[in-house]
């Protein structure tokens, strides 16, 4: 398993990121959204070892590999994790001389070599792509040639960084199904960052957000494909779901999706007095109440969590602890009403 321990990074004094606890565990696929600039590449580089956090650890298997205090992996364990960037590199010579490159340097002889190679490039619909010169390629015929280069080597651990970022639909869904064999045939652990959010929920075992540098968790649930307007940076926008106006804040524009994390909505039975932090206030009905038990993952204490879903002009689910809902009376039917910050809303 390789995990970040307490990491603070920081470039040119402004922290970049800010992660208590996070875990690519053996066999999973974890996804990490975000916007541009969210730290999602900075992330993969410290769990690449390729640069130490500023404060904190990264460890493999339990043991510290790299930190702040000066600890630096040596190659051995280098070569069980590898990163795969959004804009690779590939090395002069043809498709197949770029697979070739790590088993050789790994000591695998020259027949063994070319069947795992017509079989990775199978696997990634590229075979047709092995006696090409890299200079003869499209940006993401280079993305799949390097992941096909580093899932030929199997190392324990792949990261990769928007590795469909460059490729059409189909090429995109060829890539997730390798990988998906990839994980079926052996252990293998993926982290992979992605803008494609859809594609996150689709493959990925876990999905979490990286926004200001802190990781959480992003669900299923109230998640909104919009069209936001076109404002200055760091403007309030309102975005049409359903038959209500969300308010979020971002300086994104165009398609988008939004997600409203279920523990941020505040539910109450009156609307929240004015003035208020919370610009996304809607009133409507409960429709459905889903209890979670304790140790369920819930935002509830002792008493476990209740999963409120109401119609306030379109559908949206809040986390409630028990008491809550019995305090409010939170009955099939029962008027409710849903508050959130605009600057709860994520955007993607």
């Amino acid at each position: 398993m390789l995990e970040l321990r307490g990491v603070r990074h920081h470039y040119d004094g402004r922290v970049v990121l800010d992660i208590e606890r996070f875990a690519v565990s053996p066999g999973a696929l974890t996804a990490i959204v975000g916007p541009n600039g969210a730290g999602k590449s900075t992330l993969l580089r410290l769990l690449a070892l390729l640069e130490p956090p500023t404060e904190g650890e990264v460890l493999l298997d339990g043991k510290v590999v790299s930190s702040g205090r000066g600890a630096r992996p040596d190659a051995k364990l280098r070569r069980r994790v590898t990163l795969v960037e959004q804009r690779p590199m590939l090395f002069r010579g043809t498709v197949r001389d770029n697979l070739k490159f790590g088993l050789r340097a790994r000591g695998i002889r020259h027949a063994e070599l070319n069947r795992l190679i017509e079989d990775v490039a199978a696997r990634l619909g590229i075979a047709r792509l092995l006696e090409r010169q890299r200079h003869g390629l499209s940006d993401g015929e280079v993305q799949r040639v390097a992941v096909a280069r580093s899932l030929v080597i199997e190392p324990d651990i792949l990261l990769l960084d928007e590795p469909a970022s460059s490729a059409d639909r189909a090429a995109a869904q060829t890539l997730y199904h390798a990988l998906e064999e990839e994980r079926r045939r052996r252990p293998l652990a993926i982290c992979l960052a992605s803008h494609q959010l859809e594609d996150a929920y689709r493959w990925a075992d876990d999905v979490r957000a990286l926004a200001e540098g802190k990781l959480s968790t992003v669900t299923p649930e109230n998640l909104f494909r919009v069209e936001l307007p076109n404002a200055s940076a760091g403007d309030l926008k309102h975005a049409r779901v359903g038959a209500v106006e969300i308010a979020a804040m971002t300086d994104k524009s165009g398609p988008a999706i939004l997600a409203v994390p279920p523990t941020d909505i505040i539910v109450s039975r009156e609307p929240p007095p004015s003035p208020s932090s919370a610009r996304n206030v809607f009133t409507g009905r409960v429709t459905r109440l889903a209890h979670q038990r304790p140790g369920g993952g819930g935002a509830g204490g002792a008493g476990g969590a209740v999963h409120v879903t109401a119609d306030v002009g379109v559908e949206l689910v809040a986390v409630v602890t028990d008491e809550a809902a019995r305090d409010l009376g939170l009955t099939l039917g029962s008027p409710v009403v849903f508050a959130f910050k605009a600057s709860a809303v994520r955007v993607f």
